[in-house]
């Protein structure tokens, strides 16, 4: 799986671990579009990158890391074609694949630690979309694009 991930200097710290997690654990070709350090940057000049690569289809799925994930999530969702949400736990993303099918995961570099961040991550790019009954609600709001 392609995936692209950014972050801005909140999130540096994890989303470096994550580059690692996954290309060496999860085995997917990762496109790093940055920040190169934990210097302060502005987090929707990262977010925009990792949704067009997404909704351009450069990515399959894409992953930002913030001090909350909220901006992070914010900045992405006004992507066309992008499914962005702030993700704090295994079950949610898991429902943000099975009903919104969601294509990029937004995580709390400050408030969610390493390991369970690694959790979402690999929940959210080996759960599958449901379809059915989403199917129509997806479409409904993709349509306000």
């Amino acid at each position: 799986m392609r995936v692209a991930i950014a972050s801005d200097h909140g999130g540096f710290e994890q989303k470096q671990a994550l580059v690692d997690y996954l290309t060496n654990e999860l085995g997917c070709e990762v496109s790093d579009m940055g920040p190169d350090s934990d210097a302060s940057v502005d987090y929707p000049d990262f977010a925009v990158k990792v949704a067009q690569a997404v909704s351009t289809n450069e990515a399959d799925r894409g992953v930002l890391v913030c001090g909350t994930g909220i901006g992070m999530a914010l900045a992405a969702d006004k992507v066309a074609g992008v499914r962005a949400s702030s993700i704090t736990s295994v079950p949610f993303a898991e429902l943000f694949r099975q009903h919104n099918n969601g294509n990029v995961v937004c995580l709390s570099g400050r408030f969610v630690d390493l390991d369970l961040n690694k959790e979402i991550v690999k929940t959210f790019l080996t759960t599958e979309f449901e379809g059915g009954r989403h199917e129509a609600r997806v479409a409904k709001v993709m349509a306000l694009d």
